[in-house]
């Protein structure tokens, strides 16, 4: 098997205000393994917050790719991955070589990802809309015309210095989009007095529930607020990996799982059969990405509560296209592997995504459905 990889720098359509930073742009590394001439694709994105830059993801991809040309075939390469046979990197890193692995035993298979994980029907859910900080004006305007185009959940940014900052645009919000399923993310913005006082307040508003509204590091804090909550806690930055979500599971209402950070689909899936039976659901989270690293993600919508999959909706430009969400809803479909493809206006572009991503025409992936 031969691996290549790409860089490129994606843009939001405006910037995201969170409690701890603003984002407008970050960089992706496509990785393409290759095999009898059929290609698999996996992204990695840059973070600053999980101390992820460009020169790291492509040197630990690298070291991926050249791992990856000992094996024969990409069953065999998935396998040695998902038992540990091939050097586990970062999380990110290993999500995207699992990604880009998946991919391609799909499309060798004729088969989309969600039936080689067992699920017979393509799942589809509607997922959360992220509204950043904004000016109440600005947020009430965003949600109108998202639920006007059939998003009927939105996820509010919160953490501002003044709370009853937030609460007036929460409640403004709520009065715009009175049908719509509202859950609240301060990233971790709240001390525990803070949140026990706030929390009956949003509950007041409307508030289906909340993500990680103490600041990370001390998840038994976060256990204590859920036990006494008014609204049901999702853990997010508190619950990376397998054995946080363990140490969490029938504490918290919720963990927010995301591939990039818990390592891939294979251990999401052993997340959710952890959570089995212990009154904690199952969040699907991103980071701002394109649709090809939003996708796996996507394959297993099935299996969780609440669905926040729109990193590549707050894009200014998608160079990927496959998985829907402009309407409120991601779906899987039914194509082989992933499903996903370079959009049109990139694939006539001689420098971008195919000449990395090389899918011949007509075989593997396909237009978006939507």
């Amino acid at each position: 098997m031969k691996a290549t990889q790409r860089t490129v720098r994606l843009e939001l359509a405006e910037p995201l205000r969170i409690s701890r930073s603003t984002m407008a742009a970050r960089e992706a590394v496509w990785l393409s393994v290759e095999h009898d001439g059929q290609r698999g694709h996996g992204e990695a994105v840059t973070s600053a917050y999980y101390g992820l830059d460009t020169a790291t993801l492509e040197r630990l991809l690298s070291l991926a790719a050249a791992e990856l040309a000992r094996f024969t075939d990409p069953e065999t390469a998935l396998e040695a991955l998902r038992e540990g046979a091939v050097a586990r990197q970062r999380a990110a890193v290993t999500a995207a070589v699992e990604s880009a692995l998946l991919d391609l035993c799909g499309v060798r298979a004729g088969r989309p990802v969600h039936r080689l994980l067992g699920a017979t029907a393509a799942p589809r859910a509607a997922t959360a809309r992220t509204l950043g900080i904004l000016p109440v004006e600005r947020a009430v305007a965003h949600a109108r015309r998202l639920t006007r185009g059939g998003f009927c959940v939105l996820k509010l940014k919160a953490g501002t210095p003044d709370p009853e900052d937030d609460l007036a645009r929460i409640r403004a919000v709520r009065a715009a989009a009175p049908h719509a399923r509202l859950l609240l993310d301060p990233n971790g913005a709240w001390t525990p007095a803070q949140a026990r006082e706030l929390l009956p307040r949003y509950a007041e508003s409307g508030i289906e529930a909340v993500e990680q509204p103490l600041a990370p590091g001390d998840p038994e804090a976060l256990a204590r607020l859920a036990a006494h909550s008014p609204l049901p806690v999702i853990a997010d930055e508190d619950a990376v990996d397998l054995e946080d979500v363990r140490r969490l599971a029938g504490r918290v209402h919720g963990v927010n799982v995301k591939l990039a950070r818990c390592g891939g689909v294979h251990t999401a899936l052993r997340i959710a059969a952890a959570l089995e039976g212990s009154g904690t659901a199952l969040m699907l989270g991103c980071l701002t990405a394109s649709t090809l690293g939003i996708a796996p993600a996507v394959h297993l919508t099935d299996r969780a509560r609440w669905i926040d999959l729109d990193g590549h909706l707050l894009l200014a430009h998608d160079p990927w296209t496959g998985i829907g969400g402009t309407d409120g809803v991601v779906r899987a479909g039914d194509r082989p592997g992933l499903g996903v493809r370079p959009r049109a206006a990139t694939a006539r572009d001689a420098t971008a995504a195919p000449e990395a991503a090389g899918e011949p025409e007509g075989r593997g992936h396909h237009d978006d459905m939507a």
